[in-house]
């Protein structure tokens, strides 16, 4: 496994009191002020692999998981718990290039100076929101007015499930995760996906016009694809949010969006006084489009048997401590989610 270096550095006149080595190119070197940006973005200064000394002082080795160089930026994945993901970034400042190590909590490039509201997404106590088993660092939603649970969902990456059934989902993308399954192909299949549920989005974590700043590929490549793709897929939209927290809200607010509107169809659809041929028109045969819109959605991922578990032992059930659970369990948990699937 690579390492990332950091010694101090011999220089006494220097201001930048260390080095870091990093596994790229037979080592890339630069001066720096900490050892790691815990509390703000530290300036660095590349110098030579030369200066690294014969017999450096080692303050520290972190062992990496990825050391990934993507255009203007190395990206960092520590093999540890905390303080694992950091950034380097070629950038300007006052017409000079410039390199800053950077952590998420650092990270000021991207930062649109607003509050996001607390506010209640459309009005709703309470959102139970599905996160895919398989989102390694997925949104807490930690001050909405929502719970999540973890199952494996078809597509998307958090998931609304109404009536049994998986009726909303957002995919959460990175913008080098959008450029490399863009051309690779895969997202155009994760959009076929998405497009045949009722309701479904792609949240991309970064900014539009940093399609326009990469280097590894040709932007227009990329501007173009995401065009293509919404072309093709009109019903999934592709929305650029800037930062994390403001991706996290947007999925928030969506989903509680599409709760209210899969309530609102199934309750058109009981009324015999309201017709059901929206869509469609009068002799084509699709009588009942609108209101069976939530119904052609795929069924919903089955639970986890330790949420099942935790369910039983909260309405009184006896459930062992480890190992299968009776199908009796099993089928009142489906009998009593069939009615209060996506109400919390």
């Amino acid at each position: 496994m690579s390492e990332l270096l950091i010694a101090r550095n011999p220089s006494p006149d220097s201001r930048l009191g260390f080095l870091i080595r990093l596994p790229l190119a037979g080592g890339t070197v630069f001066r720096t002020s900490d050892t790691w940006p815990r509390t703000k973005a530290l300036f660095c200064y590349s110098v030579s692999a030369d200066e690294w000394p014969e017999e450096p002082e080692i303050v520290e080795r972190v062992a990496l998981r990825s050391c990934i160089r993507r255009g203007a930026a190395i990206d960092l994945i520590a093999d540890r718990g905390r303080e694992s993901r950091s950034q380097i970034v070629y950038t300007k400042a006052r017409g000079r290039d410039v390199v800053f190590w950077q952590a998420p909590r650092t990270r000021k490039q991207a930062r649109p100076n607003v509050r996001v509201p607390t506010a209640r997404a459309s009005g709703l106590t309470d959102l139970q929101i599905v996160v895919d088993a398989h989102e390694r660092y997925p949104y807490t939603f930690a001050d909405r007015q929502a719970t999540t649970v973890r199952r494996a969902l078809p597509c998307g990456d958090y998931g609304l499930i109404e009536g049994g059934r998986l009726v909303a989902s957002v995919e959460r993308k990175s913008l080098p995760d959008l450029v490399s399954s863009l051309t690779n192909g895969k997202l155009r299949f994760a959009l076929g996906e998405l497009a045949a549920l009722p309701r479904a989005a792609v949240v991309v974590e970064e900014r539009y016009s940093a399609v326009f700043k990469l280097d590894v590929i040709r932007p227009a490549v990329v501007a173009e694809g995401l065009a293509e793709l919404q072309v093709r897929y009109p019903n999934v939209p592709i929305v650029f949010c800037e930062t994390r927290t403001l991706a996290a809200e947007w999925t928030y607010r969506f989903l509680g969006a599409a709760r209210v509107w899969a309530e609102t169809e199934a309750a058109i659809s009981l009324r015999p006084d309201i017709a059901v041929r929206t869509f469609a028109g009068p002799d084509d045969g699709a009588d009942d489009e609108a209101a069976d819109a939530a119904d052609a959605a795929p069924l919903a991922p089955e639970p986890e048997t330790a949420e099942v578990r935790r369910w039983a032992r909260e309405v009184g059930l006896e459930v062992p401590d480890r190992g299968r659970l009776k199908p009796s369990v099993w089928a009142a948990w489906h009998l009593a989610h069939r009615a209060t699937d996506g109400a919390g």
